[in-house]
């Protein structure tokens, strides 16, 4: 079992409950994550209030960081133990998460995993408006 902080419907904070869940083990592509940081971006808002409807119940988050506790079938570019960092993957608000492996990023030694669990969306968010907005 892990915990979740799980979103019951769209609202207010009210709606947010901290709930354990058993997420099981990764299917053939994926991997299975114990997150050492999550970031918290203006996404989330927007899904917890409805803007970007999800199926309810959701995990909020979008971002984060951690170590790779198992892999499924197929995965070959991730091993066990490995430091990943991640974005754009709903379900960053839990302990441990299913990740598709193809959405992991092998983190260097000199980055953190706070570093990373709260900079990587930005930083894909700055990459798309210099590059294909100006």
């Amino acid at each position: 079992m892990t915990h979740v902080v799980e979103l019951s419907a769209p609202g207010g904070v009210q709606k947010l409950s901290f709930v354990s869940r058993d997420i099981g083990n990764p299917g053939p592509g994926e991997i299975r994550l114990r997150q050492t940081g999550a970031g918290v971006n203006f996404i989330d808002i927007y899904q917890r209030r409805g803007i970007y409807p999800l199926s309810m119940p959701a995990v909020l988050g979008v971002e984060g960081a951690g170590v790779v506790e198992a892999v499924g079938e197929g995965v070959a570019q991730i091993a066990v133990g490995d430091r990943i960092g991640y974005a754009g993957a709903v379900g960053g608000y839990a302990e441990t998460r299913l990740l598709p492996a193809w959405r992991a990023i092998k983190l260097p030694d000199d980055v953190s995993s706070e570093l990373a669990a709260s900079s990587l969306l930005r930083a894909c968010t700055a990459h798309m408006l210099l590059r294909k907005v100006h």
